[in-house]
């Protein structure tokens, strides 16, 4: 890790007891909780890739590029100064860069790719560190990464379009995609009237023949606008259906697409949201007519992995900063990472994020599991349903305690950490906000009985190994039992059952330390209402050595 010392002798003052700017570290190698896990759950090959990926995004130029992308923000370019349309965006070329250091890495790829390192851990875990240095780009790299199983839906348009996705290649310009080294592809859904409600849209297909249609109406959301192509929900005759809409049509023109603003959000600000309309837009069926939910559910599976992902990864990244400077800043004679106080809060905030990476990672192992196996499959829908509310609640007030931890540094814009904080609420919002995502999940448990049985039986090789996990799994069972008031409930039922899984996670896969502190917090009550109230006798320097290694 490289040490920046700018001058500290001022014509008033000496500099003195200030940390050091947090550069040139490695963000895989510095996590010791993520490489166990993709030791455990990926493909051993995938280890040489991610260090070397964490090491480019540690260092200082790909950092200041985060930052640059986040400062000058994507414009709307309705018109050209002739007056012909355009309906693009334009972006600092930091985004750009950015965009290339995913892509290239495989974000979007790896996935779906045969190599030694593929596969949707290996997807989970590239996109858990490009998201501690730049969110925004990790939102395309999301949707082209989801938008493959939508597309498989329909062949002839999955053997045009998976090949472009699979160059894992970045090339930003606004061209017929034939023409490109690569593609992104995006998602446009939520209308005005109905927000997560899409079998309220009012967007319509009219089928034009040759297997080609045209769609006029509007999208609320559009995000990544910059897209080569977005999956959409138009209603035919025979009810919903899933579409793919292209930027350019088969003849190589603009397609009818008009961008008419951009969305001024609290967050996510390196990355273009828009307000869209179709007139009269091209636009090919994907899966069957009238299906169009059942089509895009595929793409809403994997986008909701990543929203799994992302609040860790912020807070990850807000835990970094706040234990880097513990070790730098003194007070009361004594550097803040050996006061007690200080340890108990870190140490809290360590294992909320260890907690975070066994489930992210657990689930993407599923996901690759569920190519061969059915099961698979299904406790996949209902866990990274669990683990998308549970992760996304915890991410605000955690990014706000790290932040505290820094004190008047970290509030400043200079610091990481306000961004983090803004970016913080995203994740919850997209892909189904708590209330949906619950609806969700008592909709599984209730359609597809057998998603519960597979879930307790991932909790059972943990029974007997901690009295506090043994008590919560035998509460839960009761509760699951008497379905009472199941919708009024159901957030009550939903972190019942995460924190179960967690649990279960940790004592199997954790050092005691971590696991015990979890379960006797967590799961048995013995903790306050802020981070840090954590019951005495704990091995704290322990769970802090293991959370940062840089």
């Amino acid at each position: 890790m490289k040490s920046y010392r700018p001058k500290s002798v001022l014509s008033t003052h000496e500099v003195s007891n200030q940390s050091e700017k947090l550069t040139d570290y490695n963000l895989f190698s510095a996590d010791l909780p993520l490489q166990d896990a993709l030791l455990r759950e990926g493909r051993p090959k995938a280890e040489k890739t991610m260090r070397k990926f964490g090491a480019l995004l540690g260092c200082d130029d790909t950092i200041e590029q985060g930052h640059l992308a986040n400062k000058y923000l994507p414009e709307l370019k309705t018109f050209d100064r002739y007056g012909h349309r355009l309906d693009e965006v334009e972006f600092h070329p930091a985004y750009h860069r950015m965009m290339q250091i995913g892509t290239e890495a495989g974000i979007s790829a790896i996935a779906w790719q045969d190599s030694e390192d593929s596969g949707h851990v290996s997807h989970a875990v590239l996109e858990y560190l490009q998201y501690q240095v730049e969110g925004g780009t990790c939102c395309p790299l999301t949707m082209t990464y989801a938008a493959v199983p939508a597309l498989r839906h329909q062949p002839d348009l999955a053997d045009i379009w998976i090949p472009r996705i699979l160059t894992a290649q970045y090339d930003p310009r606004s061209l017929p995609a034939d023409q490109k080294k690569g593609v992104t592809i995006g998602m446009a859904m939520t209308e005005k009237q109905g927000g997560s409600d899409v079998r309220s849209n009012s967007t319509t297909a009219t089928s034009v023949g040759g297997g080609d249609y045209e769609l006029i109406g509007h999208k609320w959301f559009c995000s990544a606008p910059m897209s080569d192509a977005f999956l959409t929900l138009a209603n035919t005759d025979a009810g919903l259906t899933c579409f793919l809409v292209p930027r350019w049509t088969d003849a190589g023109e603009r397609n009818n697409i008009q961008l008419l603003r951009l969305k001024d959000k609290l967050g996510n600000k390196s990355n273009a949201s828009g307000e869209i309309e179709y007139h009269h837009a091209h636009a090919r069926m994907v899966g069957k007519e009238g299906r169009g939910i059942a089509t895009i559910i595929d793409m809403v599976h994997h986008t909701r992995l990543d929203c799994a992902v992302a609040p860790i990864a912020m807070m990850r990244q807000a835990l970094t900063q706040a234990i880097h400077h513990c070790h730098y800043r003194s007070a009361f004679q004594r550097k803040l990472i050996d006061q007690p106080m200080m340890q108990a809060v870190l140490s809290d905030m360590a294992v909320e994020v260890e907690a975070g990476v066994v489930t992210f990672m657990h689930i993407a192992k599923k996901f690759d599991d569920s190519k061969q196996n059915p099961d698979a499959y299904l406790y996949a829908r209902l866990t990274v349903a669990l683990a998308k509310y549970w992760q996304n609640k915890r991410c605000p007030n955690f990014i706000y305690e790290a932040m505290e931890c820094l004190g008047g540094a970290g509030y400043v814009e200079e610091s990481i950490i306000p961004r983090l904080y803004r970016e913080a609420p995203l994740n919850s919002i997209w892909e189904g906000s708590g209330n949906v995502i619950c609806l969700d999940i008592l909709r599984t448990l209730y359609k597809e009985p057998r998603a519960l049985e597979l879930f307790f039986a991932e909790l059972s090789p943990a029974l007997g190994t901690n009295t506090h996990l043994d008590r919560a799994i035998n509460k839960l069972k009761d509760t699951l039992i008497s379905q009472e008031n199941a919708e009024a409930n159901a957030r009550r039922l939903v972190e019942h059952m995460v924190l179960c899984l967690q649990g279960a996670l940790l004592v199997q896969y954790t050092p005691h330390a971590v696991s015990d502190l979890f379960c006797a917090t967590r799961l048995d009550a013995d903790w306050g209402y802020a981070y840090g109230t954590i019951p005495t006798g704990h091995p704290v320097k322990d769970i802090l050595d293991r959370a940062w290694a840089g």
